[in-house]
């Protein structure tokens, strides 16, 4: 029988896989006319769909909650997480996507030093200022126009790391399948009241991409979370700095998407914060 790292790294090359089909599948909805809100809207159509079927049969009872604020709370910070993510999809290459996607733990570390007390560390003062440096590398604010959809990613990234202090906090008391429930049920209205002025008619060659966005963004995180509970986050983690490299090999091929040196030293940076920050949690 395989290992448990074994198991875990097939569980994280799942995990890869989901998230870069999640972009391409974002990426094709974009091409084809729908709104971010519209894309977000099927997403978590899909995903209400599957957790719903899922929660039944585990019984309504594990979905029971005395914390539905901070339910919605979380899931406000995930949906403008979200909404930068895949607008930025849209409008930029992949891989710069992908590279300031990857700034989050740098910044959960800093908000939870200012908002949760926990001490910031030498290490991930280093970690910070290594992400910092990256982001403006691949932003080259003065020397470049910085794009709507790179504000928008690094927003996105920021909301994200909101959002995982609050997943800390609900994890104390919340079964995850709850958490999961609770996360489509809200973001669902909030994707339909935004799509609502752009709206535009989903055609059957859409429907493809419409699944593949929502059941790969179930996906991703079910198998990053199988890998955890496999392996300790050192192990799983450096698999996932492959999306890097991956997303821009993707983007050349299918897009002729070509990344300038500045965006890939400061993406080089960003990976090099992560590992940083990687350390100083195994030390711990």
């Amino acid at each position: 029988m395989a290992s448990p790292q074994a198991r875990a790294a097939v569980w994280m090359l799942g995990a890869l896989v989901s998230f870069l089909a999640m972009a391409l599948g974002g990426r094709e909805l974009a091409v084809a006319g729908l709104s971010t809100f519209q894309i977000l809207f099927f997403r978590s159509v899909v995903g209400l769909i599957v957790i719903g079927s899922i929660a039944l049969r585990h019984g309504v009872a594990v979905l029971r909650t005395h914390r539905i604020g901070e339910h919605v709370w979380r899931n406000v910070a995930h949906f403008g997480g979200q909404f930068g993510w895949f607008f930025a999809i849209a409008t930029l290459p992949l891989a710069e996507v992908f590279a300031i996607e990857f700034t989050i733990p740098v910044w959960t570390a800093l908000l939870a030093a200012a908002f949760l007390g926990e001490r910031l560390t030498r290490t991930r003062g280093i970690a910070l200022a290594l992400g910092l440096a990256g982001v403006l590398l691949v932003l080259r604010p003065g020397v470049a126009i910085v794009q709507v959809g790179a504000l928008a990613a690094l927003g996105g990234a920021l909301a994200y790391a909101v959002s995982h202090l609050l997943t800390k906090r609900l994890t104390t008391s919340e079964a995850p399948l709850a958490i999961v429930f609770y996360m489509t049920a809200v973001q669902l209205p909030l994707g339909l009241v935004g799509a609502l002025p752009q709206w535009q008619p989903v055609t059957a060659a859409q429907l493809p991409s419409l699944a593949v966005v929502g059941l790969t963004a179930l996906s991703a995180h079910y198998c990053l979370s199988r890998a955890l509970s496999l392996a300790e986050v050192g192990v799983v983690l450096p698999i996932d700095f492959l999306r890097l490299p991956l997303a821009a090999l993707l983007g050349y091929l299918l897009y002729g998407e070509a990344i300038g040196a500045a965006a890939t030293a400061g993406a080089a940076l960003i990976l090099l914060a992560n590992a940083v920050n990687l350390r100083d949690v195994r030390a711990r």
